[in-house]
């Protein structure tokens, strides 16, 4: 099985198993050495894989961080683990401490679901306090598995890893900026985009009036370039052929004498752009293939994985005001009335909660 199959097995794992685990160790049992585990790594070696390793801090003696990987008798990583149920936001400097005094190149913080991977990339044996790579596993992306495959015994290569790190730290540091513009544009970036646009004072005021607009642009510019991309991979090559079971060459839609059936439904431009603007939103936490459209005479359907039972919205443009419905866990359908379709946007958190009931 390839190692991206497993992995998706792994986080189907963490589905079942995560509401009924309430400790560290069990976190560690249950979820942490068998992803280690699955990275190739013999969890019960104490020569590779090594239990409570001594880092000693500065007067402090004996202390110990929970894992440590060996290679060659020298550690390479060092592993901090806390409880499923623990946010690790304030377990950070407990790592630090341990990372400045070892030979290891790497450091990692995890509750078993979500793992933040460290090195230093600002000073030379000192952690730095942000991840160059940060993972949820319940919210895996196809992207990052190549990168925790870097981490696999058998690809695992620190100057190769190090080389990268600072490109994927900086990047994810900029994408988790543009994005929290893109929901919110704050007056220092406002105030950026009015230098281009704008040829008043910009003022407080003239500010704050343009915030709303900046980020309906923002959203308008983001959905256009998915549209174009998605567009061009579904427009259908014209000189298409198909071949028969005797290999012979058949045009297309070329029988002749076939009763053609006109088919009341009807999918419109603006359904279409419906189904785009969703696909985006949905980018943020699964791939876009998982999300695929069903037109019917009575509502235009986006569905997960294309899977009737599975609905994300509908939308029904054919009324006198254009409807968003939107299904509850019982598939309990709630309609909101919209202006335009990038009104959609505003009901992102919505979508996504539904979306993540799927995944």
């Amino acid at each position: 099985m390839e190692f991206s199959d497993k992995l998706k097995d792994f986080t189907k794992r963490i589905d079942l198993l995560k509401d009924g685990i309430k400790t560290e160790e069990a976190t560690k049992t249950s979820l942490v050495m068998p992803f280690f585990n699955l990275l190739g790594y013999d969890v019960f070696n104490p020569m590779e894989f090594c239990p409570e390793y001594t880092a000693d801090v500065g007067i402090k003696k004996g202390e110990k961080i929970d894992y440590a990987i060996l290679i060659d008798n020298t550690p390479q990583i060092l592993i901090e683990c806390k409880s499923c149920t623990d946010s690790l936001s304030k377990y950070t400097s407990q790592l630090f401490r341990y990372f400045g005094t070892s030979k290891a190149k790497f450091g990692i913080l995890t509750n078993g679901i979500v793992y933040k991977f460290y090195t230093d990339l600002e000073e030379t044996n000192k952690m730095d306090l942000t991840p160059f790579l940060e993972v949820d596993l319940s919210q895996l992306r196809d992207a990052q598995i190549n990168e925790l495959k870097k981490f696999s015994k058998d690809n695992f290569d620190t100057d190769k890893i190090f080389s990268t790190a600072s490109e994927l730290k900086y990047s994810n540091l900029i994408k988790n900026y543009l994005s929290k513009e893109l929901e919110s544009p704050s007056e220092d970036f406002t105030k950026h985009i009015l230098t281009y646009v704008y040829e008043g004072q910009r003022t407080q005021k003239v500010i704050e009036k343009y915030q709303p607009l900046v980020k309906k642009a923002f959203n308008s510019f983001i959905n256009d370039i998915v549209n174009q991309k998605i567009t061009a991979a579904l427009t259908p090559d014209d000189d298409h052929v198909a071949t028969d079971t005797n290999n012979t060459e058949v045009v297309a839609n070329s029988v002749p004498d076939e009763p053609t059936k006109v088919s009341k439904i009807v999918t419109t431009e603006e359904e279409l752009q419906a189904f785009y603007i969703v696909r985006a939103i949905a980018a943020e936490i699964t791939d876009i293939k998982n999300i695929a459209h069903r037109d019917t005479e009575s509502y235009f359907g986006i569905l997960f994985g294309d899977n009737n039972r599975k609905p994300i919205c509908r939308v029904n443009f054919d009324t006198k005001q254009k409807q968003l419905l939107l299904p509850d866990e019982s598939k309990k359908f709630t309609r909101h009335y919209i202006d335009n379709v990038d009104d959609i946007y505003k009901f992102k958190d919505e979508l996504l909660k539904i979306i993540k009931i799927y995944l």
